[in-house]
């Protein structure tokens, strides 16, 4: 090497360096990694001082294994020389990746070798192909990136450590995803996973396999198994309602987000169904019901992908239902699109939300309640069944307007009420048999779950 020449190594801890360092005067930047608050500050730092050394004469800045693979140092430093116009000569040298490769033996081409920093792992985390996870340096970071493995991949999945390969400290290590020893963590070690993709990419093969080789699967049509899409959507429904009203904000019920992730599961699981079967008869599949989803969140929503400015969720429901109706072609009428499979309280209240749009609505809760107390007088009057379907109707749908103007979700008040109703009575059982008590009994039992319940509600 040319004695004239200054070389900066951006650290002195790894093997070549330390060699190189007895051969010859070196600095480093070791220092740096002392004082700066994050890796990004030291990386700014490194190019910062490889940059200023530039003003002196020529420099050779030295990394571990490839300056192009995982070197956000040299990618700083050819930005920043760029715009200073200091030329850079960029001389590549064997990487971690292909010192993985040679060991597990894949070829990244043919597998589809996808490779990933430890210290920002994507998300969703798709693990559907051979997969090296390389900057897991420290313990903190590899048990973070155990934990995160540990929620995608099945238990048990295997996995190798590959602790500073090439050197004569060289370790291999055949694990778990659940055994990863954090303390195996270091400037030289990686991971490498080969296994079926779980998590979201794991569900939609699940589902493939099962639609060609299970007979109940393989039987289903799409209008089979729309009322399993229905339940699974109440049953949700109902899980979310256990939810506190302010969540996810305030202090989260673990215990209610569980039954909620299974619920979601189980809609996920109609959608990756019905996805399959239109896939089968060659119309979109699962990708391309993303994608149009995607589309539809970035036109639906110009303040955020776009140049239009919002001061409130009200401009922002406004611009989503102006835009939503542009994309509509051919309706004749504001209420068209308003399922009628919906329950009675959903429909009745999207109606209603479509009239308001052009002005057909109170602008405040007071006429409102007027207008419910007028229902239930006329239903009052009622003398034959036809009538009273008619007028319990008109007072039900004035409710439901009612909770609309007091920003109330009908469903969910009804089916809180409910949810009330059946904690009541079961408390009630638990006092005695309810057979052969009279009616002011019955209301005693009643009053004395109420104040149990109150009370249960204080602690």
């Amino acid at each position: 090497m040319d004695s004239g020449r200054s070389v900066l190594l951006r650290t002195i801890d790894h093997p070549s360096a330390a060699q190189l360092s007895e051969l010859r005067e070196v600095e480093t930047c070791d220092d740096l990694y002392q004082t700066a608050t994050d890796f990004e500050r030291v990386y700014e730092a490194v190019a910062g001082r490889a940059l200023a050394m530039c003003g002196k004469g020529a420099v050779t800045f030295a990394v571990p294994g490839s300056p192009l693979v995982g070197e956000s140092s040299v990618a700083i430093l050819r930005a920043r020389a760029k715009v200073a116009g200091v030329e850079v000569l960029v001389i590549g040298a064997e990487s971690f990746v292909d010192a993985v490769i040679a060991e597990v033996g894949i070829d990244p081409l043919r597998d589809g070798l996808r490779v990933m920093d430890g210290r920002d792992l994507p998300d969703p985390l798709i693990l559907d192909a051979p997969t090296i996870i390389g900057h897991v340096d420290l313990p903190v970071v590899l048990a973070d990136v155990s934990a995160r493995l540990d929620r995608v991949l099945a238990d048990r999945t295997p996995v190798t450590v590959l602790v500073d390969l090439r050197s004569s400290t060289e370790r291999i290590i055949e694990t778990t995803v659940d055994g990863i020893d954090p303390e195996l963590a270091g400037y030289r070690t990686s991971l490498f996973i080969n296994a079926e993709p779980g998590g979201l990419i794991g569900a939609i093969r699940t589902m493939r396999k099962l639609r060609r080789e299970c007979p109940w699967d393989k039987q289903q049509t799409h209008q089979s198994i729309v009322k399993n899409l229905v339940e699974e959507t109440y049953e949700l429904a109902h899980a979310l309602s256990a939810l506190p009203h302010d969540a996810p904000g305030g202090e989260p019920d673990f215990g209610a987000y569980a039954d909620v992730e299974e619920e979601l599961g189980d809609v996920l699981l109609q959608v990756l169904f019905q996805s399959t079967m239109a896939s089968e008869a060659s119309a979109f599949d699962i990708d391309d019901v993303a994608e149009v989803l995607r589309q539809k969140l970035v036109r639906r929503h110009p303040h955020v992908f776009g140049d239009v400015e919002v001061d409130s969720p009200e401009e922002v429901l406004a611009n989503w239902d102006r835009i939503k109706q542009g994309e509509k072609e051919g309706r004749t009428s504001q209420l068209d699109g308003v399922p009628t499979g919906m329950s009675g309280l959903t429909r009745a209240e999207k109606l209603q939300d479509r009239a308001a749009q052009v002005g057909f609505d109170w602008d405040a809760p007071a006429p409102v309640f007027d207008k419910v107390r007028e229902e239930l007088d006329e239903l009052s009057g009622v003398e034959d069944q036809e009538s009273a379907i008619h007028e319990l109707g008109d007072l039900l749908f004035a409710s439901v307007n009612l909770a609309r103007h007091l920003g109330v979700d009908p469903e969910v008040a009804m089916r809180r009420a409910g949810d009330r109703f059946e904690a009541r009575f079961r408390q009630m059982e638990l006092e005695g048999s309810l057979e052969g008590l009279s009616l002011e009994e019955l209301d005693a039992r009643w009053e004395s779950a109420k104040r149990a319940e109150i009370q249960r509600n204080k602690e």
